[in-house]
């Protein structure tokens, strides 16, 4: 029982007796003192509960999760495979009787931390949370521009008031009443759903929280219940959002000046007046598919390898000096490609992706790696003697944020709101985007050209064995994998799946490992146009490919 900051034993309570709780049992739900703890974890029945410090039940305590059976009031302890439903002892004889596959849900859901409805839960928040930001922001941008066409609408009206006398004193204060009544009409069109949105971002943020939270410290049960209920809550807020966003405009105010003012000032009406045009907004909010929500529990599954394929969209030659190369490349959101020259002093480059040069861009120090954070923010990492990094605005490059380094970087990769970077050619460490270090471990090789991290995971190449790994955070390795197409293995990416590609320096090819490390297969090679590859990398929005040479040739693929 729990009042205010005071949680108190379940047990002692029982016996009328009142002690604070250390700790929490997740399975029993109630509070355990410390000689309480001890019975229960040495009674059978309870040794294997999941016992939390009552720090840790504190994140998930307002996680609203129900173990009960709406219809029957009692407890949800079985589940039908065949309708996908959670039963209570009452639904099982009266509604499912006929059903050879019922089992009881602690057996059913034994896997629901790793279970592909609560990544895409994960993931449905995370992209719902991405469209509604990318929305708020263009909104936000609306608002800004429909205030510049005010105030470039005013300074017309103004400049051509200056050449009227007196008499049109009225008539000007009559169109700039008009021109603010309609802006302000205007704007609270854009008011009310940035307020959506905005309630939406705050509920999905405060649901991703306590998803987090529920995967780390509540029951297997809770994790499954919640999972179903978190998912049916996501796509609820999905099916409001549109039916908001469906039909917003933009507005673009203007003037239209009497073209006799000037000459027939007596017989005008009114100064002018203020035209409205509506363009529909076209937002792009691109929700999961409704049928995610209804994905049973399961081990998650990938794609096999075997059916993939790359459909070549457009290769285009880098204007490169003599002797330069591709040091490292991504695809950017709006489909540019941002690379690093090694001959480049202290600038990125930007692409089209038909091989159109937009912009060189100016930076802190020479550029040495590059990677995407999310839709609006890229990690930049410097040489040698830079000992920091630097988190950018994608869209005007703007530097956000300088993070200081122990040591010089030579690999940089972001998920799941943390940087992996490489020091030397021997340490992995996390760092949280404040720069606080996280987790750190040493590898046993000097030969690590690229890493990428995924989902808890770190894949990385080393060229002197000919192999790829892959591990956790910890250091612990799953896997490793070595082929006779891999010779050189100089950059890697990662897909969805957490399948890898991998691009060979030596052998001019691009190998896909599947991402439990048992099969590969080559998709490209030097007939394919490739000629010492020196970069990868993966959209995982656009699901397009794109491989760099040395000389700066460069391939775009669609992944099918």
């Amino acid at each position: 029982m729990a009042s205010g900051n005071y949680i108190s034993c379940g047990p002692c309570m029982f016996d009328d007796v009142k002690k604070n709780a250390g700790r929490w049992c997740t399975n029993c739900e109630e509070g355990l003192c410390e000689d309480c703890e001890n019975l229960h974890r040495k009674s059978k029945i309870s040794r294997n509960h999941k016992v939390i410090t009552i720090e840790d039940y504190r994140k998930i305590e307002h996680v609203s999760i129900s173990q009960v059976c709406e219809h029957h009031g009692e407890n949800l302890e079985w589940f039908c495979k065949s309708h996908d439903e959670a039963l209570c002892v009452v639904c099982v004889p009266s509604k499912h009787k006929a059903c050879s596959d019922v089992i009881p849900i602690s057996i059913y859901s034994a896997n629901s931390r790793q279970s592909s409805a609560l990544s895409d839960l994960e993931e449905m928040i995370h992209g719902t949370l991405r469209n509604v930001k990318q929305c708020i922001k263009n909104r936000e941008s609306a608002t800004k521009e429909l205030e510049k066409q005010e105030l470039a609408v005013k300074t017309m009206v103004l400049e051509t008031r200056i050449k009227l006398n007196g008499q049109l004193d009225k008539l000007q204060e009559k169109l700039l009443h008009e021109l603010r009544s309609t802006s302000q009409t205007c704007k609270s069109k854009y008011v009310e759903i940035l307020q959506k949105l905005k309630s939406t971002e705050e509920m999905l943020t405060k649901l991703r929280e306590q998803t987090l939270h529920m995967k780390q410290f509540s029951s297997d049960i809770q994790v499954f219940l919640g999972t179903r209920q978190g998912n049916r809550r996501v796509v609820s807020e999905i099916e409001s959002i549109k039916e908001e966003i469906g039909d917003a405009k933009n507005y673009e105010l203007n003037v239209s000046i009497h073209s006799k003012i000037e000459k027939l000032v007596k017989e005008v009406d009114d100064f002018g007046q203020i035209q409205v045009s509506e363009v529909s907004a076209k937002l792009d909010f691109r929700g999961p598919k409704i049928d995610q929500a209804q994905i049973r529990i399961k081990v998650p599954s990938s794609r096999n390898i075997a059916d993939i394929k790359l459909q070549c969209i457009g290769t285009f030659k880098m204007r490169m000096a003599n002797h330069a190369s591709v040091r490292d490349c991504i695809i950017l959101p709006n489909g540019h490609v941002l690379m690093v020259s090694n001959a480049i002093e202290n600038q990125l480059i930007e692409y089209s992706n038909t091989g159109e040069h937009i912009q060189d861009i100016q930076v802190s120090a020479k550029p040495n790696l590059i990677a995407m954070v999310d839709l609006n923010r890229i990690v930049v990492t410097y040489g040698e003697k830079a000992l920091f990094l630097e988190i950018m605005n994608s869209n005007t490059f703007n530097i956000e944020k300088q993070i200081s380094l122990q040591n010089s970087c030579t690999g940089i990769s972001y998920a799941d709101g943390k940087l992996c970077v490489m020091y030397g050619k021997y340490t992995i460490q996390a760092i949280d985007l404040s720069g606080k270090e996280l987790e750190a471990f040493k590898i046993e090789s000097n030969c690590l050209p690229c890493i990428k991290m995924s989902r808890e995971k770190i894949f990385y190449a080393d060229y002197d064995t000919k192999q790829v790994h892959c591990c956790r955070l910890t250091g612990e390795e799953l896997w490793k994998f070595e082929c006779d197409s891999i010779k050189f293995p100089y950059d890697i990416t990662i897909d969805s799946y957490n399948n890898v590609y991998v691009v060979d320096y030596v052998d001019k090819n691009l190998t896909i490992i599947q991402h439990d490390g048992k099969d590969s297969k080559t998709l490209l090679s030097e007939s394919d146009g490739l000629n010492c590859p020196t970069c990868v990398d993966y959209n995982k929005d656009t699901k397009t490919l794109i491989v760099c040479n040395k000389d700066g040739k460069v391939a775009i693929f669609n992944v099918i």
